[in-house]
């Protein structure tokens, strides 16, 4: 028998491998939490052939570091502390930054305590095959880790614990380079810590750690002109402020502390929410807050105090004497300000110019406003969360100063974001001449209260603007949208068979076919838009023995091939959503999976979730089933083909007939639904012609026709949803993935319902979606069949937007869909391209009890985070789709007015504005702007202007909202960022240029 002997750990030793630190519970009781942390000497440095390590262990440093440093001719590696992380990211991940990178432990966990979206940056950057990174877990390598000391700060600690890893590194290297008898001494690599704490700096010195700050380091390599425009102004306290920075007096408020915004935000005297710029007028914002109906109106710089689009902010409520109501003039940032310096632009005369025009607009709008129309307003006094990120931007050409025109010399610019929400970014670069009339990635530092404008600095260059590919990925961009290849480690969890994999023979010996239904020999056929690669669901329809009729609902079985907490999962619910350009998809999973496996083609077998019911031939529910399936579509159909098929009286085979009780039972459907109050809004759509399936240039636009086998495929998909979202939620009441439409504020609808009461004697009666319903309904003219259409596209504009939500979250009665008249509802009917559909189908298939469902949806904490991703997700795949078809229309009427004199199209106004119209060309989709330069007579109560008219002599003309126009359409490049723009001017009922 072997002798076991029972050693006893000395208390010194303890104090090292313990960690103790105090928690507080949600009761607010304070615990004691000690954690035993395991020291190894074990843990490689991950230099290649390093003789005192383990043989076996990977590596990915090179023997003898970078050598290419002018500083560091012998070589070495980098060891960032935390801070150049959170700051220099950009740098970090560029391309042109190529040395062997050593990340602690330590770093690692600090910077996802600060930041998550860094932390995922600075994890990829660890698992990429391109880049020479190494993580080294200090903290459980016995020479390296440390206990905090009495009286030191965290940050003090994690300080000392990154010097401590970076001289254990240098005199681990002349283990790994030994001598050799012999031969001279070899100059070892060096590790140098890389700091911009000026005090972290002086220890590490004192201590004889090679250490350098980033700028310095930069200036040192050999491609620094590439990379000192990439370099933070808020990571490094060596960068100069410009001139119009230093030295100047305030512009803004200094924010409140942070323990002062929450006390204030939780006594309810401050309040919290997000920060919305004004689209029409970059001197106003809005901050929707819980305690007001209408949300904060903010007026002027001084009270938006630096807040950029999406922030979280913290505004205080002035007395109700001074609520304003929305200014009426369309107030443009680039026309305002195009003189304003980017070096200069706070020197005293010009400031006071500025700010005079900027009061002067302001004092002209608010001057005269009818009580009603006021709203509560206020001031920015603090920021919880910034958005700040990469924006994709133009250099403003005027602002490049016309001795350094040509120069590669460091000059200070503007940088104009592509979106209007934005204001202009300054910017310090070498590169200013070559980046004019290119489309680049800037991201904000800082924002000073001495300046006007955010300081920012370039990250790097998208291509010639107006070029296809540089606006296809800023726009993704934009509205980051993840776009990079699929990695190995997501490719591995797809089937080795690849797309050879088909389902096997029915056997019980193979687990594809365990407790599945065969329904291989069902009449099932797939209805979809034109061009459609990824068809996740199928129908069918066929009469019963006893009178009724089984109608089934069949859905691509993506949860059989994406698997709980794999590579491929997470990248799906990072995705969130598959996101559809007019020429490309970027896509939730793998082309293998959307495109063949899972979707359901036709003639082939397919793993399929499928909702069957048994109804009678009125559409009322008999019973319903849910069961997994395999499958064999007998036919894929776009819309108009199943539309042409269900009214060829010639036809009556089997699959006809199947689409025609469908139709027949969808009617029956649509109509029990709007009985209950389910609306029938609108939206522009249209459809983009292409020169060729090879080519992705715009010949043409028309508005998308819809048939009637868009609603039969609209109905089932919807009756799918809701039993589905009835069985997983009685199922797991807590956590299940449901969708509701919360019911909009009735002042929402107060300015429509004003417009259409004044202008057209209408009344929209907002108390229920039912009765909303039927008022818009009644909205018509006799004489334009279209405004219908344009009031519901206006009334959907006042709704709220859907979201997902975990059940366990909010109250039983905030379950119900307002736009569909449901009382609970989710998403089942579209796992290849909804991450939220995944998470439902795993909760069905629990919930039939085909598999247990994983731990991880049984937390509530865990289904709200994924909640959150993907409504975000999918509210940004929604505007990157519309922002791509406003592109090719663009294109498209470029192409116009090339081969036609003049485009001109009928359009409605929908919005008055002092100094202009706000149309809205249908045919198109189109929205625009028709701007007066002349003085012009506006009746802000009554939504009218009137301008006058084109022939001497006669009257001024009185132009209304809902008025039919026709507009000229033109498509001008902007001289000073070379992007094509969208020009609107009024052809009638006068022609605006002379205005």
């Amino acid at each position: 028998m072997p002798e076991i002997t029972i050693l006893k750990r000395p208390r010194e030793e303890a104090v090292i491998t313990q960690r103790m630190f105090f928690k507080k519970t949600a009761r607010g009781k304070v615990m004691k939490v000690l954690r035993e942390r395991y020291l190894r000497d074990d843990i490689s440095c991950g230099v290649y052939g390093c003789r005192a390590c383990n043989a076996t262990a990977q590596t990915v440093l090179p023997r003898s570091g970078d050598t290419t440093h002018k500083d560091f001719p012998t070589g070495h590696y980098i060891l960032p502390d935390t801070n150049v992380f959170l700051a220099q990211m950009d740098l970090i991940e560029s391309n042109y930054f190529t040395p062997p990178i050593i990340v602690l432990q330590t770093v690692m966990e600090e910077v996802r305590h600060r930041s998550l979206p860094l932390y995922s940056r600075l994890k990829a950057l660890t698992t990429t095959d391109e880049r020479k990174v190494w993580v080294f877990y200090n903290e459980f390598r016995s020479e390296t880790a440390i206990v905090r000391e009495d009286n030191e700060t965290p940050n003090d600690r994690n300080d000392r614990g990154i010097r401590k890893a970076a001289e254990w590194y240098n005199t681990h290297l002349t283990l790994a380079h030994p001598p050799i008898r012999g031969q001279p001494k070899l100059a070892l690599p060096e590790v140098v810590l890389i700091t911009d704490d000026f005090a972290n700096r002086q220890k590490a010195e004192k201590e004889k750690i090679p250490c350098i700050s980033v700028r310095n380091y930069v200036d040192g390599m050999k491609n620094s002109d590439q990379l000192l425009d990439l370099l933070s102004a808020t990571g490094s306290d060596e960068v100069e402020p410009t001139r119009a920075v230093a030295g100047r007096t305030a512009l803004y408020a200094d924010y409140l502390p942070m323990s002062t915004l929450v006390a204030g935000v939780k006594a309810g005297q401050l309040h919290q929410g997000h920060f919305n710029a004004n689209q029409y007028n970059y001197l106003e914002g809005t901050v929707p807050v819980p305690a007001f109906t209408k949300p904060v109106l903010l007026v002027g710089r001084e009270n938006m105090n630096r807040a950029v689009q999406g922030d979280v902010v913290v505004v205080e409520v002035f007395d109700e004497r001074e609520w304003k109501a929305p200014a009426d003039e369309v107030i443009d940032q680039e026309a305002t300000l195009k003189n304003d310096d980017a070096e200069d632009s706070e020197e005293e005369g010009e400031d006071l110019m500025v700010h005079e025009h900027e009061f002067k607009a302001l004092r002209a709008e608010h001057a005269k406003k009818a009580p009603a129309e006021k709203q509560p307003t206020g001031r920015v006094v603090g920021i919880i969360k910034r958005n700040w990120r990469a924006y994709v931007c133009h250099i403003d050409s005027t602002s490049l100063t016309s001795s350094n025109a040509t120069s590669l010399g460091l000059q200070t610019v503007f940088a104009t974001p592509v979106s209007r929400l934005l204001p202009r970014i300054r910017l310090r670069t070498r590169q200013a001449p070559s980046l004019v009339g290119n489309k680049i990635l800037v991201t904000i530092d800082r924002w000073e209260i001495t300046s006007r404008y955010p300081e920012g600095h370039f990250v790097r260059t998208l291509g010639k603007a107006e070029s296809k590919e540089a606006e296809q990925e800023s726009l993704l961009l934009e509205f980051e949208v993840p776009y990079r290849p699929f990695g190995k480690a997501i490719l591995d969890c797809l089937p080795p068979e690849g797309e050879q994999w088909v389902v096997p023979p029915k056997s019980a010996t193979f687990p594809e076919w365990k407790d599945r239904a065969d329904l291989r020999d069902l009449i099932i056929c797939s209805i979809d838009p034109p061009g459609c690669q990824d068809i996740d669901d199928a129908l069918h329809a066929r009469r019963l023995t006893n009178g009724n009729i089984e109608a089934g609902v069949h859905i691509a079985d993506v949860s059989h091939f994406v698997h709980p907490e794999t590579a491929m999962d997470n990248e799906a619910a990072a995705r969130g959503s598959t996101v559809y350009l007019v020429d490309k998809r970027i896509d939730m999973l793998p082309a293998l999976l959307g495109t063949n496996l899972c979707s359901l083609r036709p003639h082939v077998e397919r793993l399929a979730f499928s909702v069957i019911w048994e109804m009678t031939v009125d559409a009322e529910i008999v019973d319903v089933r849910f069961t997994k399936s395999v499958i064999a579509s007998k036919a894929a159909f776009e819309y108009g083909e199943a539309q042409l098929r269900k009214d060829d009286p010639k036809l009556n085979d089997n699959l006809t007939q199947s689409i025609r009780l469908l139709n027949s039972l969808a009617q029956k459907l649509k109509a029990k639904r709007m009985a209950a109050g389910a609306l029938n809004l609108a939206s522009p759509e249209v459809k983009i012609h292409l020169d060729s399936s090879e080519s992705s240039d715009p010949v043409d636009v028309e508005q998308k026709a819809l048939h009637e086998t868009n609603s039969l495929v609209e109905e089932f998909m919807l009756l799918a949803n809701t039993s589905v979202a009835r069985k997983t939620q009685e199922s797991f009441p807590q956590t299940s993935v449901l969708r509701r439409h919360l019911p909009p504020p009735p002042t929402n609808f107060e300015k429509l319902q004003d417009i259409l009461q004044k202008r057209k004697g209408l009344k929209l009666d907002v108390s229920s979606s039912g009765a909303l319903a039927d008022s818009l309904d009644k909205c018509i003219d006799p004489t334009e069949p279209a405004f219908n259409t344009l009031v519901r596209i206006m009334a959907t504009r006042c709704m709220l937007s859907a979201e997902y939500f975990n059940s366990g979250s909010v109250s039983r009665d905030t379950f119900g869909h307002y736009g569909l008249a449901s009382p609970i509802y989710t998403h089942f009917t579209s796992p290849i391209r909804r991450y939220a559909d995944v998470l439902v189908h795993r909760q069905l298939a629990a919930a039939i009890g085909y598999t247990p469902l994983h731990p991880s949806l049984h937390s509530k904490m865990h289904v709200e985070r994924i909640m959150e991703v993907i409504n975000r997700r999918h509210r940004m795949a929604q505007m990157a789709g519309r922002a791509s078809v406003e592109f090719y229309v663009g294109l498209a009427l470029k192409g116009r007015n090339e081969r036609e004199k003049e485009v001109t199209e009928d359009a409605f106004v929908i919005r008055t504005f002092r100094n202009g119209l706000g149309v809205f060309v249908s045919k198109l989709g189109l929205e625009g702007l028709v701007m007066f330069k002349r003085d012009t007579q506006f009746d802000a109560e009554n939504y009218t202007i009137s301008v006058p008219s084109s022939d001497i002599g006669r009257p001024d003309v009185t132009i209304s909202v809902f008025d039919k126009v026709t507009v000229r359409i033109e498509v001008e490049k902007d001289k000073n960022t070379q992007r094509g723009r969208v020009k609107m001017t009024l052809v009638s009922p006068v022609d605006s240029r002379a205005l």
